[in-house]
């Protein structure tokens, strides 16, 4: 017999099986590597989920491949798999970095990329990284499939476009011809920290009017732990959007980052700090990619 605490479990090995579970009218709680479920399940925080939907047998959900001008992500890749991806290597290594910024060789594991997108932490360490790659989820269940744009993805705190009878099934990542990808993430310590600001930094090179080479395009400033959702910033990506990637414009784009920025506070940083952080962190991107 279960104790009252534990919840009864399913563990679906196809995904006919998990569709016609989610069919049944019943709530479920999908579980994919456990690593946040099973410590809130633990630290006994909320009511526990009704019923429990085990992914983890469903080998549809796993692996990474290529497509046509796209990199496709099974929803059950794991941190670990992405770190071991040759593919992932090559195409999008700001997302392997990312992975491997995530806790410690255990999570990283169990750990997986739609479980990441699912809980939808705005702390997430990949989902800034999702949001400058302009990554689309595709989401599953009875009612058949549909593609979500990352941006269209979160709705609020922890709150996402996914509907009860849905499944995260994977990600789509367009390969985007010269695109250039930075990540970086800042936390109480080096290893195994929960992040205060993380962000990314995605263009590629292009001429501005007058000709001059190293003009950026395509750019998106994406952030985490800086807001309820992970976001956007539209002020800044205006600033670098076909300029060249000068000190100037450097300290114009960190400037109006903190202008633009409206951080939450909480019990692992202020406002302000990450409102300084992030311009700061940045200008260093910027720096970095720039070479001076």
């Amino acid at each position: 017999m279960p104790m009252p605490h534990e919840p009864p479990v399913e563990s679906p090995q196809t995904l006919t099986e998990a569709y016609a579970l989610l069919a049944d009218g019943r709530t479920w709680r999908p579980l994919a590597g456990g690593t946040d479920l099973m410590v809130e399940l633990a630290a006994g925080r909320g009511a526990p989920p009704e019923r429990v939907l085990d992914l983890w047998r469903i080998r549809e959900l796993r692996g990474i491949w290529l497509e046509p001008r796209v990199l496709v992500v099974g929803a059950l890749a794991t941190y670990t798999d992405l770190r071991r991806s040759a593919l992932a290597t090559e195409i999008v290594p700001a997302l392997v970095e990312a992975a491997a910024s995530v806790g410690a060789a255990q999570i990283q594991n169990r750990g997986t990329i739609g479980g990441n997108l699912a809980t939808a932490s705005p702390a997430g360490d990949m989902l800034p990284v999702l949001l400058a790659l302009d990554a689309e989820v595709v989401l599953g269940g009875p009612r058949g499939e549909r593609t979500v744009p990352i941006d269209g993805f979160f709705l609020s705190y922890r709150q996402t476009a996914l509907a009860p009878d849905e499944l995260i099934l994977r990600l789509r990542v367009p390969i985007v011809p010269g695109r250039e990808v930075r990540f970086r993430k800042v936390g109480t310590r080096r290893a195994q920290a929960i992040s205060k600001v993380s962000m990314a930094l995605a263009w590629r090179d292009g001429t501005d009017e007058g000709g001059q080479r190293r003009a950026w395009r395509g750019v998106r400033v994406a952030l985490g732990s800086v807001a309820a959702v992970p976001i956007r910033a539209a002020g800044a990506e205006a600033v670098l959007e076909g300029a060249s990637p000068t000190p100037e414009v450097a300290d114009l784009a960190a400037e109006a980052l903190a202008a633009e920025l409206q951080p939450i506070d909480d019990v692992r940083s202020t406002a302000e700090y990450r409102r300084v952080v992030a311009a700061r962190l940045l200008h260093r991107l910027v720096r970095e990619a720039a070479g001076w």
